[in-house]
């Protein structure tokens, strides 16, 4: 089964789903089916639950900070419950091609299969996390109007919760649990206090805004891409970044093949995080006379960040002002907090997603839970 779809199955699927409008069941809607692969390596299906007293079904996604949030809730959630007879079982209805690249700027991951996987693995999910895609009609025919949004079914598989897993993205904030609450009454045999509460979270990503994707990426292709000399005093200051900004720099050079063939994702975590306060200089370790070559390079991999050369033909003297530990190896990225303590370095290749999550980390860090 591919679960990467092409463009054309994306496109057909957004035509055929562009005529059908998307309504949320409604509180004793019975369960659609569904027979799903999970990032366990199983296909997962409805009646595999058959045993479970109570059926958690939450709309989830990577790369939505909201659906972050949550993550450890659910896990706690399902070692709370478990013994009482709930199961939980996590979709993704995103289709990944419809997610830009600006909507990644606060998570490490896409939305694809294989990048479910390593988010399953990373957080340790301890229960089946399911890959729809927005391309068999499952997450369409419950509804869900964002992620996170959570169905709770009874023994027959009836709805008899439907809405946000509690009241507030940041735990410390939560006044109700109401996903809780809701099956603290279903177990106990009381009339739930909320069946249904408005869920809160990013949009959810259908087949059908490919094409937005598409044009978004053709804004990107015609940003203009520039190329500044930089001498040893300019090197001196990318070092000590006053900029305010988490600072990215990545030296490489036309020559270097592990530099080229690291660069488009250099341009791609750019493209991900410059929303934020973050940037990313590209420093070619080229000569001077050499800048025509080195410029056409970076328009061709539509680099619009910022991008300097080496000035002088002296690499020594430029190297020594930028890091007199630096041993010459090709490429050389560090990763520079406001103020210039190095948060991440490496000589040689990097190691892509250990830097997304390096700068997510230094991101994150002064926003509250």
């Amino acid at each position: 089964m591919k679960t990467r779809p092409s463009l054309l199955t994306l496109l057909l699927a957004a035509l055929a789903a562009a005529q059908t409008p998307i309504t949320t069941l409604a509180p004793g809607a019975a369960a659609p089916d569904f027979k799903l692969p999970g990032v366990d390596g199983k296909t997962h299906t409805l009646k595999d639950f058959a045993r479970a007293k109570l059926l958690v079904i939450v709309f989830t996604t990577n790369h939505c900070p909201t659906a972050r949030a949550y993550e450890q809730r659910l896990i706690q959630l399902v070692r709370d419950y478990r013994d009482k007879g709930v199961a939980l079982v996590a979709i993704s209805p995103n289709a990944p091609d419809a997610v830009r690249l600006d909507e990644l700027g606060y998570t490490d991951l896409g939305d694809s299969f294989e990048e479910m996987k390593t988010r399953a693995r990373h957080s340790q999910f301890n229960f089946p996390y399911l890959y729809e895609g927005d391309l068999t009609g499952i997450s369409r025919a419950y509804g869900p109007t964002a992620t996170p949004h959570a169905f709770v079914f009874d023994s027959d598989r009836k709805l008899r919760y439907l809405g946000h897993i509690d009241d507030n993205e940041r735990e410390s904030l939560v006044k109700s649990r109401d996903l809780r609450n809701a099956l603290d009454a279903l177990l106990a045999g009381r009339d739930l206090p909320a069946p249904q509460t408005r869920a809160f979270g990013c949009s959810i990503k259908w087949s059908d805004k490919v094409d937005s994707v598409k044009k978004f990426m053709d804004k990107l292709a015609a940003e203009p891409v520039t190329l500044e000399l930089a001498g040893a005093d300019a090197l001196r200051a990318l070092r000590k970044n006053d900029s305010g900004k988490l600072r990215l720099v990545n030296f490489w050079a036309t020559w270097c093949g592990p530099c080229i063939t690291e660069f488009p994702e250099l341009v791609t975590i750019n493209r991900m995080y410059r929303g934020r306060p973050f940037e990313l200089v590209a420093v070619s370790a080229n000569f001077p006379d050499e800048k025509k070559e080195v410029l056409t390079f970076l328009q061709r991999h539509q680099a619009s960040n910022r991008n300097l050369l080496f000035g002088d033909t002296d690499k020594y003297k430029l190297m020594e002002a930028f890091d007199p530990q630096w041993n010459a190896a090709l490429p050389y990225t560090v990763l520079l907090a406001p103020g210039g303590a190095i948060l991440y370095k490496v000589q040689g290749e990097m190691d892509s997603l250990a830097l997304r999550r390096a700068i997510l980390s230094a991101l994150e860090r002064d926003r509250p839970n």
